[in-house]
């Protein structure tokens, strides 16, 4: 195997390790938080960029925080932005970090495999379908709280679903508010592996090694064939951006926390 470069690196929320041609990344506490910080992003994407140039790397396995933000923390974090006085530039900058990592993720030049576990709010369902393939935990549950807060879910969720359920069953979902199981995930086509919990870091890592098999050549191509289907993705975020303005600015919106 050709050798590449020392990707064994720590950073403040994640930590990045090389397993043969496999990138191996594992994210700290609360990915959302530290996403607004404008040094600690900027790390996570020169992290990528130099997997990016490596040659020898052929896959990148994400493995999902076991310390994310679940649903009623999510509702308190909207509200604490609502209330704080300061919603406008704070929901600015998350949108826009959300935006950078769904579109980082989707034109990344090898395939990425995502790997979680646990209760799942919106934005992490989102990144990872902003990934090649999904395994999760049999404790899984998709949370949904878009009808609680009254917004449509930001990064890219509705564009997607749309891709993998039809615009129907997207409807559907995000209007009924409920939450899915793992198994239920998998027969809709959201995620493609279900395992038990305790076996999701070593099943996702021989996922990975079956998948570097084949040349960098054969991965390169699939991937970018595979992502002409989400050449329309960057103008549906800045529509969700629109959408979502409108939205907080509402007085409909600032209800949700007064109750």
């Amino acid at each position: 195997m050709k050798e590449g470069l020392n990707l064994d690196l720590n950073f403040e929320f994640f930590s990045g390790k090389r397993v043969d041609d496999i990138v191996i990344l594992n994210f700290g506490e609360t990915p959302i938080i530290h996403l607004l910080d404008l040094n600690v992003k900027e790390s996570l994407f020169e992290y990528l960029r130099l997997v990016e140039k490596d040659d020898s790397v052929k896959i990148v396995l994400i493995i999902g925080s076991s310390q994310k933000m679940e649903h009623d923390e999510y509702l308190e974090f909207y509200k604490h932005i609502v209330t704080s006085g300061s919603s406008v530039n704070s929901f600015e900058r998350l949108f826009n970090a959300i935006n950078q990592v769904i579109l980082r993720f989707t034109s990344f030049n090898k395939i990425i495999i995502h790997a979680d576990s646990g209760n799942i709010i919106p934005p992490f369902l989102n990144i990872s379908l902003a990934c090649d393939y999904r395994i999760v935990g049999e404790d899984t549950v998709f949370q949904n709280p878009s009808m609680k807060l009254g917004l449509v879910p930001k990064g890219g969720g509705v564009f997607f679903l749309s891709n993998i359920l039809g615009p129907g069953k997207t409807i559907e979902y995000i209007l009924s508010g409920k939450d899915i199981s793992a198994q239920e995930a998998m027969s809709m086509g959201i995620v493609d592996k279900v395992v038990p919990p305790g076996n999701l870091n070593e099943v996702a890592l021989s996922v990975a090694r079956d998948f570097s098999q084949p040349s960098v050549y054969l991965l390169s191509g699939i991937k970018k064939l595979v992502n002409i289907s989400k050449k329309d993705l960057a103008n549906c975020l800045e529509t969700e951006d629109d959408i979502l303005r409108d939205s907080i600015r509402s007085a409909e919106f600032r209800k949700v926390f007064d109750e």
